[in-house]
């Protein structure tokens, strides 16, 4: 009988980061090195990004004075913070779970910042591996929600999780697809203005974090890895108008799947595309490698950024940003489609909509015309919800199946009907009627999502109403049912 072969004990964390330092040793000087290693046995400083659709500047300053926390702007991102000191965590405020801001490694933030865009634009864009969501609502933030966002995974599991990012943060101008990102260049060459592709990697940033930790990486997995990676921006690279910007990123320093990467497409495309210098993004040098383990890369590979934790005090990053300059021969095909009217929804009908507009704005003095129209957004329904949808995914998508599409605005019927939790955290700032404001002490309570004695001089019983704190900061929906205050905030709030 052959004898069972005994399993191998799996690298810890610490393991996995001292082999990878090891092989990434050659690749830096030895004052770097050491750099490298010195910066290492500090701690990493947590990093929030502000979600400009709620808060301003004003507000971040409010919620450090709040709760005592120290801040530190993230050079390469003008909404993001570092976490210098302060006693009260970042994930566990009331301003966290209403998507005010987004805890994220200040390395994640460059990827976005990359791109030229601006809010009077109304690009299409393309992320072409988006969960759990951080950088997709970064692309939201960065065009204040003006230009459509597909945000595209592979897995269900994922994209549910992607899902509940944007609707939390607020966004409008999304879709939600789950498909194979290998796919997207052949059922939409050259439509995307811009396009992210965050590339599934082996993840040897050399630090752990709670969402990357370190691992050992095998040299088939790598292998696997890069291959796909090739795949996917050639891909990106096909969906992309000429003129336009792919930025391609990943959180791993192994070469193989950074510079290699673009080298290998380089070669397979020639004159096709560019990479773009990015000293100016940078508040200083940061450059790729041009040779690394003996192999040679073409020296353009050197514009990309490589971020060795030691340079910006964050994990270790990549990226590069592309801009495509010709065609590239690459096999199209004919996407799926699924009309949203077999999934039960219907735009609403003229006579509809005008009575849903006017009811919103007499019921809270919120004037959905202006969000609707200057957010090109159009209303449709379902049995139970009224929706916004983008304009744009109507015109250039429409069929194609999604997962999210758009925010509820409603629960309910076009007759019937309450205004939706996401839509209040995103626009109840705005609502001048069918407001009230809690009192400081009660404040606390409802937060932890417990009813209230509420005894109110104006609005009328069952009526649905924006709650307040004495700050300003929206609490969210409630309903008035005899003495008391229901709250309407959702379980997943808690």
């Amino acid at each position: 009988m052959a004898k069972r072969k005994r399993s191998q004990p799996v690298p810890t964390a610490r393991q996995a980061q001292a082999e990878a330092l090891e092989r990434f040793r050659p690749l830096l000087d030895e004052r770097s090195f050491a750099a490298l290693l010195a910066e290492l046995k500090q701690p990493l400083n947590p990093a929030l990004r502000a979600n400009p659709l709620k808060v301003t500047a004003e507000d971040v300053r409010g919620m450090a004075a709040r709760y005592g926390w120290v801040l530190a702007p993230v050079p390469f991102c003008p909404s993001g913070w570092w976490l210098t000191a302060g006693a009260a965590p970042l994930s566990q405020t009331f301003e966290h779970r209403l998507g005010h801001y987004y805890i994220q490694d200040a390395a994640s933030m460059l990827p976005i910042e990359l791109f030229d865009l601006s809010p009077e634009e109304r690009p299409l864009i393309l992320d072409m591996a988006a969960s759990p969501g951080g950088k997709t609502t970064h692309l939201v933030s960065r065009t204040l929600d003006r230009g459509l966002v597909i945000a595209n995974d592979s897995g269900l599991d994922r994209t549910t999780a992607l899902r509940l990012m944007l609707q939390n943060w607020g966004a409008v101008n999304v879709a939600v697809t789950r498909f194979a990102g290998e796919k997207f260049g052949r059922w939409f060459p050259e439509i995307f203005d811009r396009v992210l592709l965050d590339a599934p990697c082996s993840m040897q940033s050399l630090r752990s974090t709670e969402g990357h930790p370190m691992r050992a990486i095998s040299a088939r997995e790598q292998r696997a890895l890069a291959r796909r990676q090739v795949n996917l921006l050639a891909s990106a690279l096909s969906a992309l108008k000429i003129g336009g910007q792919v930025v391609y990123s990943t959180c791993t320093l192994a070469p193989e799947e950074d510079e290699a990467v673009l080298d290998e497409l380089l070669r397979r495309f020639p004159g096709a595309f560019s990479i773009e210098d990015l000293d100016e993004h940078l508040p200083a040098p940061a450059p790729g490698l041009i040779r690394a383990y003996e192999q040679e890369f073409a020296p353009e590979v050197g514009r990309a950024a490589r971020l060795w934790p030691h340079l910006f005090h964050t994990s270790g990053f990549f990226a590069a940003l592309i801009r495509k300059t010709a065609p590239i021969p690459f096999a199209s095909e004919t996407p799926p489609a699924r009309p949203l009217q077999e999934v039960g929804q219907q735009p609403l009908s003229a006579s509809q909509e005008r009575r849903f507009r006017q009811e919103f704005s007499a019921r809270y003095g919120f004037d959905l015309d202006e969000v609707l129209d200057s957010q090109r957004l159009a209303l449709w329904r379902s049995e139970q919800a009224v929706y916004a949808v983008p304009r744009a995914f109507l015109e250039h998508f429409a069929g194609l199946p999604c997962q999210l599409l758009g925010l509820k605005v409603a629960e309910g019927s076009p007759d019937d009907w309450l205004p939706a939790h996401d839509w209040v955290a995103r626009f109840g700032l705005r609502f001048t009627h069918g407001r009230i404001t809690l009192p400081e002490e009660a404040a606390d309570a409802w937060l932890r999502g417990e009813d209230l004695t509420w005894r109110p001089d104006d609005p009328a019983a069952g009526e649905v109403v924006v709650a307040f704190d004495p700050a300003g900061r929206c609490l969210g929906r409630a309903r008035i049912i005899g003495g008391r205050l229901k709250n309407l905030l959702p379980r997943r709030m808690f």
